[in-house]
């Protein structure tokens, strides 16, 4: 089986990669070995086909306004 290095990340991108590993409960190692096999399956013509079938699901809905929100929560 191949290896893959991948230099130069910043810490807070793998201190975000191992807490979403974390919160799987999976290791760091098979966290990453997940996504990069998931990416790799998905083309952007599915990702965008995707997109647009929750953006219809979603037309007509009332949303809130995440300004509003994100102002509520910083001022806690």
């Amino acid at each position: 089986m191949a290896q893959v290095l991948i230099r130069d990340l910043p810490p807070e991108t793998v201190s975000r990669l191992k807490e979403r590993a974390k919160r799987r409960g999976r290791s760091l190692q098979a966290e990453l070995k997940q996504l990069l096999e998931t990416a790799s399956r998905q083309s952007g013509l599915e990702a965008r086909a995707l997109a647009d079938r929750v953006r219809l699901e979603l037309a007509g809905r009332r949303h809130s306004d995440s300004v509003e929100l994100l102002a509520r929560d910083r001022a806690r």
